[in-house]
């Protein structure tokens, strides 16, 4: 029971993670139409832009960064620690007196143990993530959004599907 508990909250929350195509589509509903000055007063000012012909520009910006590392993944294997002995029961019947019986049984053992061994494997080793977002705007002469394109996005933190998910708070 606890196993489909644990399987159907893990689902529910990966159903609510957005892919960078889901996040993409819901930015250009939001922000196409909308000043690009508005954008970077919410987001934080482009880290580039490129004049066109026309008078409108591409701007890129770049935010939530971060980096973390995952750990290293290691699998253990255990050998050994098995009791490995023998042992003797003797037994001695006697007839002391008519009607008894007396057996006397004596048992010596032996036994040594053997250590466990335990080897680790590393399976992936550590590594540094690193984390982050960034999105072309495409403005016209007059700064207004006409195209938003997600041009990088990373994994986010812990089960996010994407960084500019969590960056965007979609």
């Amino acid at each position: 029971m606890k196993n489909v508990l644990l399987l159907a909250i893990v689902a529910i929350g990966l159903s609510a993670c957005q892919t960078t195509q889901e996040v993409a589509q819901e930015m250009r509903g939001v922000w196409i139409g909308q000043p690009v000055d508005s954008f970077f007063v919410m987001h934080g000012p482009p880290v580039s832009e490129y004049a066109l012909a026309g008078g409108g520009k591409i701007y890129t910006w770049r935010g939530g960064e971060d980096s973390y590392t995952r750990p290293a993944q290691i699998r253990s294997t255990t050998m050994g620690g098995q009791r490995i002995g023998s042992s003797t029961t003797r037994s001695r019947t006697t007839h002391p007196s008519a009607g008894t019986t007396v057996t006397r049984s004596t048992t010596t053992s032996a036994s040594f143990g053997l250590p466990a061994i335990t080897q680790d494997v590393v399976v992936r080793p550590a590594e540094r993530v690193e984390l982050l977002c960034e999105a072309q705007l495409s403005v016209d002469a007059q700064g207004i959004i006409e195209q938003v394109r997600i041009s990088r996005d990373t994994e986010g933190r812990g089960f996010s599907l994407s960084r500019c998910a969590e960056v965007f708070g979609s």
